[in-house]
């Protein structure tokens, strides 16, 4: 990963200007070619995530392979939206591309009143990254060992649950288990999964349902008891850990899905580079294993599959949203 070069001075920009006007049209289109400066991966949530991990991840690899820096830039805000927003509205040109999980293609538009970008008509699919079960936890002082000794809690008692913030996957993961097992659950949103995580892992919120990857380290430990994995079949890396059909509510289904978009209109040939090589640096021995350990499946799959999927994912979670009446806290 290079890091961004600075600005260049008044007068050196002004210069730049100057040659590039007095270039010959073919050297001008030879300019905006991809790639033919360093790319950016927008990340619109904090660092520290999934959504920022896999990029920081494959950006060296897919830099070598570009010939240009790759440069990682978060830009956190609403939910997502803000990176999201920024992107929409970049030059459609390659050299700008988003980070987008589940959230920014397929749930906000359904919570927010006002988003600043269409999902569906704003980005060009490059692929889906990577994807990863939710986990439901709890902390070692909730007298439940299973999913049905759990609702069963919850029926005698309204339950807190603590989500990364209102309209992540944690939240409605939460959502779908309250409507879907008709128990009462109350959200307590943070300011992203970190916190919500310190505060299970310290007990002051008995239960969370956090991807994957966030939480095995802490079931390893013992710091959190497992309950179910929102999955239709059980993970290498938990063989143990029943899927939430196994243990009593079919249907239950709340995965997380990494994503990667560029502005609509960019060049077809500049998605299938950056497709290409997403794919190469997801499949290398370099990150294969550290994302296996993860617990991430490499999806890599091409534009068109990924659109289709973006689709379906998004009517999905329409549902899920009008049946729950899920909303932005």
């Amino acid at each position: 990963m290079i890091a961004r070069p600075f600005a260049p001075f008044p007068a050196l920009a002004a210069l730049a200007v100057a040659l590039a006007a007095s270039l010959p049209s073919g050297a001008a289109q030879a300019q905006d070619a991809f790639p033919s400066r360093p790319a950016t991966i927008v990340v619109p949530f904090p660092p520290g995530s999934t959504s920022d991990l896999i990029p920081r991840a494959i950006a060296p690899l897919v830099s070598q392979a570009l010939g240009v820096g790759v440069v990682v830039e978060n830009r956190p805000g609403a939910g997502g939206t803000v990176g999201a927003a920024a992107v929409a509205r970049a030059k459609p040109d390659g050299h700008v591309i988003l980070s987008a999980p589940t959230p920014v293609l397929a749930v906000n538009q359904w919570l927010y009143k006002d988003i600043a970008y269409k999902p569906d008509t704003d980005f060009a699919p490059i692929t889906n990254a990577a994807s990863t079960p939710n986990m439901m936890v709890v902390h070692p002082s909730v007298q439940a060992a299973s999913l049905r000794e759990l609702l069963e809690l919850a029926r005698r008692q309204p339950m807190p649950y603590a989500s990364g913030g209102s309209g992540t996957t944690s939240h409605l993961c939460g959502e779908l288990l309250r409507t879907q097992a008709r128990v009462e659950l109350t959200h307590v949103p943070y300011k992203g999964p970190g916190p919500a995580l310190q505060d299970v892992l310290a007990g002051r919120v008995p239960m969370m349902c956090d991807n994957f990857s966030n939480v095995i380290p802490h079931v390893r430990s013992g710091r959190l008891r497992a309950i179910a994995l929102t999955d239709r079949t059980r993970h290498a890396q938990a063989p143990d850990v029943p899927t939430s059909a196994e243990a009593g509510l079919a249907g239950f289904e709340a995965g997380i899905w990494y994503g990667m978009v560029a502005p609509a209109g960019t060049p077809r040939a500049a998605v299938n580079r950056w497709n290409l090589e997403i794919g190469r640096a997801l499949r290398s021995p370099q990150l294969a294993d550290r994302l296996r350990e993860l617990g991430l499946a490499v999806i890599a799959d091409p534009p068109d599959e990924f659109a289709r999927f973006i689709a379906a994912e998004a009517a999905k979670w329409k549902r899920v949203v009008e049946v729950s009446g899920a909303k932005v806290d």
